[in-house]
């Protein structure tokens, strides 16, 4: 068994391939916004627009900045191992590979705009109004807003710069978190690490794997903060 690149009282986090780690840890929810193929058309041919190395904003406040790769992103993501384990599952950026998804009611939307108008109050928007993350969980679809455009952002960290080009506010994966069941909760695509962060606001046991480790590095550093109280 790997050891851990860091663990304390509620996360264990290790740096290594997801998919070579599962079958040794014990885990009760899968949490993640997996590497979902943004570079690479359905039919696997690049579309330029990968995540590797650069990201750039259509947006004239968030200028373009150089993050660490995103293993995996130059594919199509294949949720089936994490679907085969039969687990309570969260999987972001989910509309970009429903066609290899079970039919679900309870989708959960993040609404990134919350009250901004697009051409009104920010100009050409290349990203994403609003976020989908599939789920198993049953009941019905929720909405949760929360701003995050580019650098006009809300929440906790509305001051920090973006740690990683798909990263998720801390808020967001609380709210996230409180739609699943009890349990230790696995992020195999942990990235600037919000999942695990909330999950030790909220005194949740955790686990993360991270495969690049300048981001586990980031996570650590989170991590480390103290414990908010909820």
């Amino acid at each position: 068994m790997t050891d851990p690149y860091y663990q304390d009282d509620y996360v264990t986090l290790y740096h290594g391939d997801s998919l070579k780690l599962l079958d040794q840890l014990d885990f009760d929810v899968i949490v993640t916004d997996p590497p979902y193929g943004i570079s690479v058309n359905t039919r696997g041919a690049s579309t330029g627009r990968g995540s590797n190395g650069r990201t750039s904003s259509g947006n004239a406040v968030s200028p373009s900045r150089d993050y660490p790769p995103i293993h995996g992103d130059d594919k199509p993501f294949d949720p089936l191992p994490l679907l085969a384990l039969n687990l309570p599952t969260v999987l972001f950026g989910a509309n970009h590979y429903g066609s290899r998804l079970p039919d679900a009611s309870r989708w959960l939307a993040w609404d990134k705009l919350d009250g901004l108008t697009s051409k009104r109050d920010i100009g050409f928007n290349d990203q994403a109004d609003c976020e989908l993350a599939w789920t198993n969980l049953g009941g019905p679809a929720r909405l949760y807003s929360q701003r995050w455009m580019g650098a006009m952002k809300s929440g906790e960290d509305r001051m920090t710069a973006r740690r990683h080009p798909t990263e998720k506010p801390v808020e967001l994966m609380r709210w996230v978190l409180a739609q699943c069941p009890d349990g230790i909760v696995l992020d195999p695509f942990a990235g600037a690490g919000s999942t695990l962060r909330a999950a030790k606001d909220l005194g949740r046991q955790a686990i993360g794997i991270e495969l690049e480790e300048q981001y586990c590095k980031t996570i650590v550093g989170r991590l480390a903060q103290e414990v908010l109280a909820i």
